[in-house]
Order: C-alpha cells, then sequence, then structure tokens
C-alpha cells in the first residue's frame, strides 16, 4: 500500500521542480496538487499525461485513483 509522501516522493523525482501536496487515506485513493515550470506551454491532458508518467504502472494498480490538479507557478500565484 503506498502512502501520499512515496506518491509525493515520486512525482517530485519525475519532475523535481515541482512543488507537491498529496493527500488520500485509505492507500489507493489520493488527490495530487502539483505546480511545475514544466507545464508552461502545455495543456492540462499533457499536464496530467507528465504526472502519470512519473507513476508508471502503479496507476491502475496500486494507485486506483488519483485526483490531480495541475497548475504553473504563475498559475498558481493568481489562484492565491
Amino acid at each position: 500500500m503506498l502512502s501520499p509522501d512515496t506518491i509525493r516522493e515520486l512525482i517530485e523525482a519525475g519532475l523535481p521542480d515541482a512543488q507537491v501536496e498529496v493527500v488520500g487515506d485509505d492507500g489507493t485513493h489520493f488527490a495530487a496538487r502539483v505546480v511545475s515550470p514544466s507545464f508552461e506551454g502545455q495543456s492540462t491532458l499533457a499536464q496530467h499525461r507528465m504526472v502519470y508518467a512519473t507513476l508508471g504502472e502503479r496507476m491502475g494498480g496500486e494507485i486506483h485513483a488519483l485526483s490531480l490538479t495541475t497548475r504553473t507557478p504563475d498559475q498558481a500565484d493568481a489562484a492565491s
């Protein structure tokens, strides 16, 4: 069973410039907020694919569901 901290570490390893927050208490359903300059110029779908790529085979297996919010730093600042 994965923890939110493990998922955060996996995302940060794949997107080292990202700020990542992950919550989830049942070990299979999680929500993540990922802010990264790497998302600049990417569609939301492309941003989500970038995050999913950091998790690889775990998606659909160990991670049953992941609700994602992705933002560039500028978008995150504007939403604050």
